[in-house]
């Protein structure tokens, strides 16, 4: 009798911890995961060039207006200070748009490489630059005399 219910303590302790087979399955709202729903979200979707390389211009972006209460350096009025901010921030949007017109230029890796001739033979191991592009200087060492480096250069004295 005791093995009989020792068997049949185990039996139900079993049957508590087993999961339920149902057959009837749950729906969720979610059909693919969170993560390719994230990955799948534009948020540049209400201005899509809005954090394209030049896109500063069509930004409301100014330098603010001083009140009572902003900080002035000594030994200048606000008016010297205004003016000061405002030709730092026309420097600052020179210096931008500078850059932005430079922006996207670029030589194709392609087309280098057979204008170098490299596809074809070595010639371009034999010059000095090795196939490579020197950049310009400010000087030029060797060709007109008036901007030669050595008309720029001090010259050391020689009465010392």
């Amino acid at each position: 009798m005791k093995v009989v219910a020792l068997f049949v303590s185990l039996f139900v302790c079993a049957q508590a911890f087993s999961p339920m087979v149902s057959n009837v399955r749950s729906s969720t709202s979610l059909n693919e995961s969170l993560f390719t729903r994230i990955a799948k979200m534009d948020l540049f979707a209400p201005v899509k060039d809005q954090n394209d390389y030049g896109a500063r211009k069509k930004k409301n972006v100014k330098v603010g207006k001083l009140t009572d209460k902003s900080y002035i350096p000594a030994g200048l009025s606000k008016a010297q200070y205004e003016k000061v901010r405002q030709q730092e921030a026309a420097k600052k949007a020179a210096n931008y748009e500078r850059n932005v017109k430079k922006a996207g230029i670029f030589t194709d890796y392609t087309d280098w490489y057979k204008e170098r001739g490299t596809d074809k033979n070595s010639e371009w191991k034999k010059s000095v630059t090795l196939g490579h592009r020197m950049a310009k200087t400010k000087y030029d060492w060797q060709g007109n005399e008036n901007t030669k480096f050595t008309v720029w250069a001090k010259k050391a004295d020689k009465k010392k």
